[in-house]
Order: structure tokens, then C-alpha cells, then sequence
């Protein structure tokens, strides 16, 4: 329940350009709903990754520990993010992937897919 959850939270259609995209919240509702608030998500580019641990926060208020990763791939301007991975690190042994994509510019903005 718990890894199906998580991956709808971070899941979302893609808009052609990174650069038409939001801005990322460090804190997000869940696109999955039920209740569910990301927390802490603040990718930074680390060689040819993108790395950021954050919280995935249940609606009683309990916060589970993540580490997303992300292939960085070099565009135009930044940094895509994409083909993301996370984890648990609360020792739950959640695992999957994420649809979600970042893009981090040059000036350190960072926006997330709608």
C-alpha cells in the first residue's frame, strides 16, 4: 500500500518544456491525493545524478524517510532530472521508481513536471 502510494504521489503528465513547467515546492500535496504531503523534495545535481532525500507525510501525521535519485541529464540552460528512483531509509524497505522530472536551471531555480 505504502509503495503504491508513494508512486502516485510523485506521478505526473510532463509539459513539453521544462521551462513552462512550476516551480518546485520543497512541500507538495500528494498528485496521488489522499491526504498524502511530500516534504523536504529539494533535488540538487551531484555528477551525473540528481539527488534528494524528502518526507512523504501520511494524513495521521506519520513521516516516512525517502532518498530520490535521478539520472541528470544536461539540456539547454540546466538540468533534467529524470528516470527517478527512490527508497525508504526508515528501514521499511519501500522501493520504486517515479515518473516525476526536475528541472534545475543554471540560476539554481528549480521546476518540477506538472
Amino acid at each position: 500500500m505504502r509503495r503504491a502510494l508513494i508512486l502516485l504521489l510523485l506521478a505526473a503528465p510532463a509539459a513539453a518544456q521544462p521551462a513552462d513547467w512550476p516551480p518546485l515546492q520543497r512541500r507538495f500535496e500528494s498528485t496521488g491525493g489522499g491526504g498524502w504531503i511530500i516534504d523536504r523534495y529539494h533535488p540538487v545535481v551531484i555528477g551525473d545524478r540528481c539527488v534528494t532525500p524528502f518526507s512523504a507525510i501520511s494524513p495521521e501525521g506519520r513521516e516516512h524517510r525517502n532518498l530520490a535519485l535521478f539520472d541528470a541529464v544536461p539540456v539547454a540552460g540546466g538540468t533534467l532530472c529524470e528516470k527517478g528512483r527512490w527508497r525508504a531509509e526508515d528501514g521499511g524497505g519501500a522501493e520504486g521508481t517515479t515518473p516525476l522530472r526536475v528541472f534545475i536551471r543554471d540560476d539554481g531555480a528549480r521546476f518540477r513536471s506538472p
